[in-house]
């Protein structure tokens, strides 16, 4: 798997070194275990899906160019993978999941790897985690039309935000803040899950 995200592009040494180092196969279903290191998204119930490697790999490694993760916000835990991989190169994580039931899966996956500096919490995403804000790296794993003005609010000076944007045709957008401007590039075509409001 890490031999074909750095032919796909992938240059972060620290990001191909968390990839190597969580085990895909514990957050996917014993069923799919045998596909976990394709290069593709797969169910994980509850209309969820484990991102495909590559994009966490590049979402991760757009968020990390020319610095460090420090804290960092992940919305929709999902199975816990893409936190697992962040704790690996962020100085801390929390991760947001609105599903309990999900949530609750997470946390059985992650808990072999007794990732010491890794938080989930279940709650409403795009209300972000103002009790623990602010931070230095946010990255949302669900789309939405827009960016969640709460998400922006708990952005650290000089933080980074990256979300799938857009309906049918996502895009991931870099919210990058200095002071009070938050300035926006847009990145790769990407497809996710809805970004929801609520919990259950």
């Amino acid at each position: 798997m890490v031999e074909r995200l750095r032919e796909q592009g992938i240059r972060d040494e620290k990001v191909l070194a968390a990839m190597a180092t969580i085990p895909r196969h514990q957050f996917v279903e014993k069923g799919l275990a045998f596909s976990a290191y394709d290069d593709c998204a797969l169910p994980i119930g509850l209309q969820q899906t484990i991102s495909q490697p590559f994009v966490v790999a590049r979402m991760i490694e757009i968020l990390c160019e020319g610095r460090h993760l420090g804290r960092a916000l992940e919305i929709g835990a999902g199975c816990g993978y893409q936190a697992a991989v962040l704790s690996l190169v962020a100085s801390e994580v929390y991760a947001v999941e609105r599903l309990r039931a999900l949530l609750d899966r997470a946390r059985e996956n992650l808990r072999p790897l007794r990732l010491p500096n890794l938080r989930l919490k279940c709650g409403d995403g795009t209300q972000g985690l103002p009790e623990a804000a602010p931070f230095d790296t946010i990255i949302v794993a669900a789309g939405g039309m827009s960016v969640p003005p709460a998400l922006k609010n708990q952005l650290a000076p000089d933080g980074r935000l990256l979300i799938p944007v857009g309906e049918a045709d996502q895009q991931l957008l870099l919210i990058e803040r200095q002071g009070n401007v938050f300035r926006e590039s847009w990145r790769d075509a990407v497809r996710f899950v809805p970004l929801l409001t609520g919990t259950e």
